[in-house]
């Protein structure tokens, strides 16, 4: 269902269900949840979820997905990407409809590739998905683009998910790997802290503590100190992570 591989410190997590379009069924979504809490242990410093062939994923596989047991396996796997330590990109190398529009969400930054298409049409089919879904993507892409894909059903293709910043960067995989292969060089605590930040809600007890506690490790840390003694010796940081 999936093939996860590593090169240094970015592990590529690829759907392999081209002959669905890599529809996302239940086992699917587990496999995916279990690689990224791995690679939340395992050392990796950067994520990148792709999928196999023309598609990144068509949505949900529409041939058994009504079951409470599929709902629930969706939502893990899509707080397990979110909940990561680690920043994920999404190299969105084809249509991400529906689910798939869900899962490019619930990573932190996405490069869309020439093929890129992106969409929500819940509308069309009855079905509906978890208010998160719906307020990220306002956030990510504004008020009036999260009305035209929710409530008309609208596709955005990657130039204009990318004009109203749906996508950050226009390119194919091996660009998105790039990309992570540079954060991949930047501070682990400090990019820990940042997406935490980002992904918290304003007002939750838990999330303000873990906040405070990820600042005092940014200050506190030898990274700080190493980048502090790489600009006096004019090199490149190596940052270790503590």
């Amino acid at each position: 269902m999936i093939e996860v591989t590593r090169t240094g410190a970015v592990t590529q997590i690829e759907l392999r269900r081209p002959e669905r379009r890599n529809a996302l069924d239940l086992d699917t979504c587990v496999e995916v949840r279990e690689a990224v809490v791995a690679a939340g242990s395992d050392g990796t410093r950067v994520l990148v979820l792709t999928g196999q062939g023309t598609s990144f994923c068509a949505g949900a596989d529409l041939t058994g997905v009504y079951g409470d047991a599929f709902i629930d396996a969706l939502y893990a796997m899509l707080t397990a990407l979110t909940d990561v330590d680690v920043p994920v990109v999404a190299a969105v190398n084809g249509p991400a409809i529906g689910a798939g529009t869900q899962l490019a969400l619930a990573c932190d930054l996405r490069v869309a590739g020439p093929t890129a298409r992106f969409g929500v049409p819940t509308a069309r089919n009855g079905m509906a998905v978890d208010t998160w879904t719906i307020r990220t993507l306002s956030a990510v892409a504004g008020a009036g683009t999260a009305k035209a894909m929710m409530l008309g059903a609208e596709l955005l293709d990657a130039e204009t998910a990318h004009a109203r910043g749906l996508a950050d960067r226009l390119g194919d995989l091996d660009a998105a790997t790039a990309w992570a292969q540079e954060i991949a060089t930047f501070a682990p605590l400090t990019l820990a802290y940042n997406k935490l930040v980002l992904n918290s809600t304003p007002g939750d007890v838990d999330a303000e503590a873990r906040i405070r506690k990820g600042w005092e490790a940014c200050w506190g840390s030898e990274d700080v100190r190493e980048a502090a003694l790489a600009r006096t010796e004019k090199r490149p940081p190596v940052f270790r992570g503590r």
